[in-house]
């Protein structure tokens, strides 16, 4: 049987560090407020003369490559994940293959927000499974700071996010003992509203885009942080327990806990639920603020950096954001 492995881990992070003492220049906030209510000190902030979502996926994957002991003509198929693609179309996955100079192989790009990067590891996970592919790159790019409104009127998610990049290589493997044990995805669409951006859209009468969109802050996001709140805290332990219960572990068999960096009560909150002491679950959001699709290959990078991640260690990704959509991964290393 054919299972897949993660063979290598990179990331990439912008030079620009922003604190929460900077954004107290745009808006009428504190450090103090900032970090009690997500944990957050800094992000980083993209370079627009240098950085974009292609390029900066593309730096964390020659890393992640260089670490599997590959090079780019050696991947087979890439996938990219990204809320915030370098064009309307075509989506990033392409603009990495060029970057790499890999070209005519597949890319497929995945918008599914938070949970986008396990979802783009499931996808890959089944096409290695499936025999059709043995390497290729998963990776979660993104530049939100772009979007953000820098003002009191954007202040509620202005203070969380950042840009980062993050990828990963999957290899084809034989070996049952080190492998991607399983994945589990999930979504609830009843509350696709209460997180989101709503324009450009392509349902609206007229140009997809107008002024009066802007001006209405239809294209600043949006979300409701109670409800996102109420949902991450059940559906974060309820989708790593599933994980567990379908690999016959306990939560006590987990070395290490890789949950998307949403916001670090949600994160504090899930470790207590599943009765894990602090030195087994990745906290990083105190540096780079919620990375959406990026956030998990970065903090997975880091723990390998910081060898937290060791042969034979059980690991489990875990994610929740906008759809809503949840998943998890549980691997062997």
């Amino acid at each position: 049987m054919l299972f897949s492995k993660i063979a290598g881990v990179g990331h990439y992070v912008p030079e620009r560090v922003v604190t929460n003492h900077e954004l107290e220049q745009y808006m009428n906030t504190t450090d103090a407020w900032i970090r009690e209510r997500t944990g957050i000190r800094e992000r980083r902030f993209f370079n627009p003369d240098t950085d974009t979502v292609a390029n900066m996926g593309s730096r964390a994957a020659r890393v992640a490559l260089e670490r599997a002991g590959l090079h780019p003509p050696d991947v087979d198929f890439i996938v990219f994940a990204t809320i915030t693609p370098d064009y309307y179309f075509p989506g990033c996955g392409v603009l990495v293959q060029r970057e790499l100079e890999i070209p005519t192989i597949g890319a497929l790009d995945i918008r599914n927000q938070c949970s986008g990067f396990i979802y783009a590891l499931s996808v890959a996970d089944q096409f290695i499974k499936s025999g059709m592919y043995k390497t290729i790159l998963v990776i979660g790019s993104e530049i939100q700071s772009s979007l953000l409104n820098l003002s009191d009127e954007g202040r509620s998610m202005a203070v969380i996010f950042g840009d980062g990049a993050g990828a990963v290589v999957l290899q084809a493997t034989e070996d049952p003992a080190h492998r991607i044990l399983s994945t589990h995805l999930h979504a609830d669409g009843r509350y696709a509203e209460e997180l989101m951006v709503k324009d450009p859209g392509s349902s609206r009468p007229g140009r997809w885009i107008t002024r009066e969109m802007v001006e209405a802050g239809g294209t600043d996001p949006y979300m409701n942080g109670q409800a996102v709140f109420k949902q991450a805290v059940v559906r974060f332990p309820e989708v790593i327990r599933e994980a567990l219960e379908k690999n016959g572990c306990a939560a006590s068999d987990i070395d290490l806990l890789v949950p998307h960096q949403a916001n670090l009560r949600i994160t504090n909150h899930v470790q207590e639920t599943m009765g894990l002491p602090a030195e087994k679950v990745v906290s990083n959001i105190q540096r780079y603020g919620n990375t959406t699709a990026a956030s998990i290959p970065i903090a997975l990078s880091e723990a390998w950096e910081a060898a937290r991640v060791q042969p034979g260690n059980l690991l489990c990704l875990a994610a929740f954001g906008s759809g809503f959509t949840w998943a998890s991964a549980l691997i062997r290393w």
